[in-house]
């Protein structure tokens, strides 16, 4: 029986207002390939490694790396390594460690400069998510044994093929980056990050 990881309470209490039927029948089928990789490595013992790419690795591939990672915690599901990736690195964009301090994550700044490192805890003692913007083939990634999670359409027309591979799996989201520097910048950011945690805590829900 696996055990859950209890989560800092500002973040249990948001996974209490996650509505799975908010995900249409359509939305279910787009996520049925990820929950079918992480079952069938769930089944037979073996580590599940997610790299979740976006064109820049500074928006929405880090909120499903942080999700990802939280909900595999939440369901008890072990050996579950999360990470991220871009087809450039740029930099973390900072509104997105802020919406996530929101919802009740701990944030520190590891290093500062063009491309922050920050550590990212959920509970006082897992090993925190290290976000900072990378190339999705970085050494910081696997190179073999993992899906990779095509996490915005750019990037997943942009790269037909990731080397190490085992699955590559499309599951798109709109980009907030559209609301930068607009009064519904940090709604559209909320709104995104909850898209995104729901979808997450859906797949892991579903791992027997």
């Amino acid at each position: 029986m696996s055990t859950k990881t209890k989560l800092y309470p500002e973040i249990e209490s948001k996974i209490s207002n996650f509505k799975f039927d908010s995900i249409s029948a359509d939305r279910k089928s787009v996520l049925q390939p990820l929950i079918d990789y992480v079952q069938e490595k769930h089944s037979n013992g073996k580590e599940i490694r997610l790299n979740l790419i976006c064109t820049h690795n500074s928006r929405r591939s880090h909120l499903s790396q942080v999700w990802a990672q939280t909900a595999a915690a939440y369901y008890g599901i072990r050996n579950v390594f999360c990470y991220s990736g871009g087809t450039e690195a740029t930099a973390l964009f900072p509104v997105v460690t802020e919406t996530l301090r929101q919802s009740g994550f701990k944030v520190k700044v590891v290093s500062e400069g063009n491309n922050p490192i920050y550590a990212i805890k959920y509970s006082d003692n897992e090993h925190p998510v290290i976000g900072f913007s990378k190339t999705y083939d970085d050494e910081f990634n696997p190179a073999s044994e993992f899906a990779a999670i095509m996490t915005c359409s750019q990037a997943d027309g942009g790269c037909p093929f990731i080397v190490g591979a085992e699955k590559r799996i499309p599951i798109t989201f709109d980009d907030p980056k559209t609301f930068d520097n607009t009064p519904q910048q940090a709604e559209k950011y909320k709104e995104r990050s909850l898209q995104i945690a729901t979808e997450m805590f859906y797949i892991f829900s579903q791992i027997k």
